[in-house]
């Protein structure tokens, strides 16, 4: 059973941005103050990747823990209300997620995932993995 009525549920679900989130500005921020260049939101990549550094032809996915279903996470989980629903949703994004990785790695582009979970309690960690992806075979 929902909180909320389902006119309140619509109006908090499509306050719910898909761009310039808390976690991706975070993640931006801290790439910047280590000097990377980069930009957002590429047209011309597949899935339209939240960060892009052409230097270093990498593109970073930012995603959220509830929309592509983390399973190592406690906010990646399946509501109890409208199950079927959400598992065809959350399923889907995970499907249309691995195709635009696969064609961005088909068109020799690195791809990295950061999980939201992993900005907010261990930014660190994410950073360190990113630099060495951006240095690895460098272009």
């Amino acid at each position: 059973m929902d909180i909320w009525s389902k006119q309140k549920r619509s109006e908090v679900m499509s306050k719910i941005k898909g761009k310039n989130t808390k976690p991706e500005k975070l993640l931006r921020s801290a790439l910047f103050k280590l000097g990377y260049r980069f930009r957002i939101h590429q047209k011309n990549l597949p899935g339209k990747p939240d960060i892009v550094l052409t230097k270093y032809k990498t593109a970073i996915f930012v995603h959220g823990c509830f929309w592509h279903y983390h399973k190592d996470c406690k906010e990646g989980r399946i509501p109890s209300t409208n199950t079927k629903f959400w598992q065809n949703k959350l399923s889907k994004n995970i499907e249309r997620d691995l195709k635009n990785i696969q064609n961005i790695e088909t068109l020799g582009w690195k791809v990295a995932v950061v999980w939201e979970c992993e900005i907010e309690k261990e930014i660190e960690n994410a950073l360190t993995k990113l630099v060495a992806l951006f240095n690895r075979n460098k272009c």
